[in-house]
């Protein structure tokens, strides 16, 4: 936890001096239409990515309403800019390879705060290179095109968190505990699709093994 505050710390200094203000800037100055483009985009690239996580969770209905997302909103939405798919009834099912290794099985193992990139557990770090290598973002060729659109998809991101971040800053005494505890609950919500089970049914690593009594 102390070098989890730190970097928290670190990531706090960044958000205030850097990232808020320009998201500020974006959502006060970019006419509205223009940013629900670049966020519907966006988010068609991460369905592309999530209709493969479905895939492997074998989540048979949902990987066919993503596949379906990407294709109606691709063909007839340019390229993601208009979503197209979510009016007609095609629902948005967002995964990430840290929820299949969920789904897997796989704990969360401790809870981490990355440079930068903010809370994660020790599951969802190990997740981070595969979800990585399959950005079409982060794989472009064009180094200026590259950089350009992933400091637009840091921003967009951004601008849409100022509501919460404004919420938090009121709300939480020691932001970084209230930060942990809302990402664990939101994850653990994530991977059981909305439907966790209750606490005490899932087992306490912390208890003494039991052994078995002697007849």
């Amino acid at each position: 936890e102390p070098l989890n505050r730190k970097i928290y710390g670190f990531n706090e200094a960044v958000d205030e001096n850097v990232l808020k203000p320009v998201a500020t800037g974006y959502r006060d100055y970019t006419p509205k239409p223009v940013q629900t483009g670049v966020n519907n985009f966006f988010r068609n690239l991460s369905d592309v990515w999530s209709t493969v996580n479905n895939g492997l969770q074998l989540k048979g209905r949902e990987t066919a309403e993503s596949f379906m997302r990407v294709v109606v909103n691709t063909v007839f939405g340019i390229y993601g800019i208009f979503d197209v798919a979510t009016p007609i009834g095609l629902e948005r099912h967002s995964e990430d390879f840290g929820q299949t290794l969920g789904v897997w099985g796989v704990p969360n193992g401790p809870y981490v705060v990355l440079p930068l990139f903010g809370p994660s557990t020790l599951r969802d770090t190990a997740g981070m290179p595969v979800d990585t290598s399959a950005d079409f973002v982060r794989n472009l060729d064009h180094i200026p095109t590259r950089n350009s659109a992933m400091t637009l998809r840091i921003v967009d991101k951004r601008a849409n968190l100022l509501g919460t971040s404004n919420l938090l800053s009121e709300a939480a005494i020691d932001k970084y505990s209230f930060t942990r505890d809302a990402y664990l609950q939101y994850r653990r919500n994530q991977v059981f699709d909305g439907n966790p089970p209750d606490e005490e049914d899932l087992p306490d690593p912390s208890a003494e093994p039991a052994v078995p009594s002697a007849k």
